[in-house]
């Protein structure tokens, strides 16, 4: 490959990781072609692209991007690079899940939040909540003080109307 088609070839890396923060790297080599389309439209229909890259040139895009930290995750072998989705937390539930049922899928590494983590840490990644299953969590959180004071306003108050409702209740049977 000739110095100008690796120089295009990294800058395609650039702006297709520019804005990328977490990802996770895996190998699929033996990977037959039917079964690596499965995978990929698996992982494309909840928005996770994979991209396999050359080792070089992504270390040199990653430097270029800011993200040095990075680049030892592509130091040898073939890396493909799996990012998008929710979170990198969702990618790796897919890919935990697809490593069980296609056993020549080799996970490397991650990258979240500007740290690396090894292959062990991806597996224990996939089992860390979703970003949404957070959210839903603090929301659950947040919540709860608002309705127990909502309950406590309440409860007196319907208390007392309770109580007004039975003195006028009886004020009309006297009558």
């Amino acid at each position: 490959m000739s110095k100008y088609v690796k120089g295009l070839l990294q800058k395609q890396f650039e702006s297709t990781f520019d804005g990328v923060n977490e990802f996770v790297v895996l190998s699929t080599v033996g990977i037959d072609g039917n079964t690596n389309n499965e995978l990929r439209g698996s992982l494309l229909e909840k928005g996770v692209k994979m991209t396999v890259v050359r080792n070089s040139l992504m270390r040199h895009a990653l430097k270029e991007l800011g993200q040095d930290t990075a680049a030892e995750l592509f130091d040898s072998g073939q890396c493909t690079v799996a990012y998008g989705g929710e979170s990198v937390v969702d990618v790796a539930k897919m890919l935990v899940d697809s490593a069980k049922k296609i056993k020549k899928i080799q996970l490397k590494g991650a990258f979240v939040d500007g740290t690396v983590v090894d292959d062990k840490g991806v597996v224990d990644l996939s089992k860390m909540p979703s970003r949404a299953e957070l959210q839903a969590a603090v929301v659950r959180i947040a919540q709860t003080p608002g309705s127990n004071l909502a309950g406590a306003i309440t409860g007196p108050a319907s208390y007392l109307a309770g109580c007004i409702k039975t003195i006028i209740e009886k004020a009309e049977e006297a009558a």
